[in-house]
């Protein structure tokens, strides 16, 4: 009979979340932020979903690594993630690099941004530690995850998605045996090792790791004093662990949470115009793959006290209407048309304009008779009146950031390159 424990796990547990990249494959989107600040949903960042999880497992000591352009990133979290009490034995620590270590040395890499912070870590005395990614989508309840940690016996407890085996070239592959011990990490193979119980399925890793404090101190200043090491958990971290002690892996679907709406585990890396674009636009379904509307386990966020949406013009040709479409608060839609759209708060768009699978992020203006499909609109966008994006490929790679699948994106400096 397993011995049933007073008290959560999570709540001996700090989480780590490492929101120091750029994100350069969102392109222009990561030009004035780091990829966890971008905007998503509506009304959240990025990074409040790896956060929203900790909170919601039970979690009470959080830090945030930041380096690449965060101001965007630490103001959002100083509005939003700011109820913490030191009384309950709750923190919240924003942890920019700062040269702690030494003078020249910022964060250089994963596992480097963890270790220049130990002697925070070790003043909270937990026990055990849950390393966090911060640019990705899903639910999970991380307790289920350090249960399995502590029962397995491991050093490190690496979270892994079942994703088809051929799929999973682009990540870090775990090869484990039918205990799902790891006893190989491959990084980006050409021939993916199925699991032994799914063979025509790989595990995928996650970049979430759980560990017992005190292993990880020792794992990365053993790992600070090698020259060679490139300071990373995926590269070096993990790799050794694997090799000289037990990694264990732990599946997705084990700790994903999902409403009654939601059939499948769902996760996304929206590191791509084309990712992001389809992850908001999921969101338009009817019955949406992931539901941001479970109260079960909220989506915590900067709440910005905004007007409600308003819809105005009901003539024939001048209706403010929206099908298939999310629409926050302080939006005004004046006569415009919108289809399988997402419009984030503030958004002005004006009468008979058509926005057909339009991401557009706050406070951006469209000028009348304008007309969109497929686009990502950056924040504080003036679109011109009369604009058409969407219909000439050709025009629009000239003007805009296409990607791969035909989506535009339009930034306020595109917009002033137009000859109009």
């Amino acid at each position: 009979m397993v011995e049933k424990r007073i008290q959560p796990l999570a709540r001996d547990a700090m989480a780590y979340v490492l929101a120091g990249g750029r994100g350069s494959r969102l392109k222009e989107l990561t030009d004035r932020r780091a990829k966890p600040a971008v905007y998503f949903g509506g009304k959240s960042r990025i990074i409040d979903f790896a956060l929203s999880n900790a909170l919601n497992s039970g979690i009470r000591r959080i830090g945030v690594a930041t380096q690449y352009k965060a101001h965007s990133l630490i103001r959002h979290m100083q509005r939003g993630w700011n109820f913490f009490r030191p009384e309950r034995n709750e923190s919240f620590d924003i942890l920019p690099a700062s040269q702690r270590v030494s003078e020249t040395q910022w964060y250089e890499g994963t596992a480097d941004a963890v270790y220049q912070n130990i002697d925070i870590i070790e003043d909270y005395g937990v026990e055990y530690m849950v390393i966090l990614a911060g640019d990705h989508i899903y639910k999970m309840d991380y307790e289920y995850m350090l249960q399995q940690h502590v029962d397995s016996g491991a050093d490190v407890t690496i979270g892994c998605l079942e994703v088809p085996r051929m799929e999973a070239v682009g990540f870090g592959v775990m090869h484990v045996d039918k205990t799902d011990r790891i006893i190989d990490f491959i990084e980006k193979p050409a021939n993916p090792p199925g699991i032994p119980d799914k063979p025509e399925f790989a595990l995928a890793s996650m970049g979430i790791y759980v560990f017992h404090t005190k292993f990880l101190i020792e794992a990365l200043r053993r790992d600070a004093a090698d020259p060679n090491s490139s300071k990373d958990f995926g590269k070096d971290i993990i790799p050794y662990i694997v090799k000289n002690g037990k990694a264990i892996a732990h599946r997705f679907a084990n700790s994903c949470v999902r409403s009654d709406f939601e059939r499948e585990p769902y996760w996304r890396d929206v590191g791509t115009i084309d990712a992001y674009w389809q992850a908001n636009i999921d969101l338009t379904a009817i019955v949406p793959e992931l539901d941001i509307y479970d109260k079960s386990w909220p989506i915590w966020t900067y709440a910005e006290i905004s007007p409600p949406a308003k819809f105005v013009h009901d003539d024939e040709d001048r209706r403010g209407s929206a099908t298939s479409s999310v629409v926050a608060g302080d939006c005004i839609i004046s006569g415009a048309t919108l289809n399988n759209s997402l419009l984030f708060t503030g958004v002005r768009a004006n009468s008979y304009s058509k926005l057909e699978g339009a991401v557009v992020l706050p406070s951006v203006k469209v000028g009348r008779h304008a007309q969109l499909r497929n686009v990502v609109i950056d924040h504080g966008v003036i679109i011109p009146e009369g604009l058409i994006v969407g219909e000439d490929p050709i025009l629009d790679a000239k003007r805009f950031r296409r990607s791969e699948g035909g989506i535009c994106l339009i930034t306020q400096p595109m917009i002033d390159k137009l000859d109009l």
